[in-house]
């Protein structure tokens, strides 16, 4: 599999494949391509999997776009400005990636939902109880909203992140959600409640955009029509 980036705003991953190479997205995914691509649908891995992909907020279906000829073209773009990362993944650990991150993936990788650690990290974290985790070995790209950052945190470094803009992290590192301290912090910080505290070691994906608020300032700025 060849593959470019095309775009900067809204951008998209153009892929091009070889006879009887796969790649699977979540249903709509798909931007577009050329001839040569058979498409089939189905809940990849039994209903129960599905089922979890739709609690962690992603489709019960996902697409699997086969070509059927070498050199077939084919699109995945993302939904909202942003970015597009590649990243590698290999072996049974993988990569912790929240509701929304995953774009598409070799037909080698395999997405399956995994629960929080600790039950406040999923309850107030802002993110949900269930997050998704990509296994096995293959290229997957993932959607940012706005710019990415990666980090690598040292063994005990500890990085405090507005949920919203955690996008990723190595099964090593240990994901928990603290309070923020201070009762004028909480009413007049604009910051909300609550931090996500990742500890290394381990890779951290950050994005520049939190999506939720950024939705929150186009709610807050509608006319109500009163």
């Amino acid at each position: 599999m060849n593959y470019q980036m095309i775009g900067k705003t809204v951008p998209a991953v153009e892929m091009q494949l070889n006879r009887g190479e796969v790649i699977f997205t979540q249903s709509g995914g798909m931007a577009w391509q050329s001839d040569g691509i058979a498409m089939s649908t189905n809940t990849r891995g039994g209903v129960l999997k599905g089922l979890g992909r739709m609690l962690a907020g992603e489709s019960m279906f996902i697409a699997h776009y086969e070509a059927v000829c070498d050199n077939a073209v084919i699109a995945f773009a993302s939904t909202v400005p942003g970015s597009i990362l590649d990243v590698d993944v290999r072996g049974a650990n993988g990569l912790i990636i929240q509701k929304g991150a995953f774009l598409c993936a070799e037909n080698s990788v395999e997405l399956e939902t995994v629960f929080t650690k600790r039950f406040s990290s999923g309850f107030f974290g802002g993110e949900g109880f269930i997050l998704q985790r990509l296994t096995g070995s293959g290229k997957a790209f993932l959607e940012i909203d706005g710019d990415v950052t990666v980090k690598e945190l040292a063994p005990g470094e500890v990085l405090k992140v507005d949920t919203g803009n955690v996008v990723a992290f190595a099964p090593t590192v240990n994901y928990e959600v603290e309070t923020v301290k201070g009762m004028g912090n909480i009413l007049f910080g604009g910051e909300g409640l609550f931090l996500t505290k990742l500890t290394g070691p381990g890779k951290v994906v950050l994005q520049t955009m939190n999506f939720a608020d950024f939705t929150g300032q186009i709610a807050a700025r509608i006319p109500s029509g009163d």
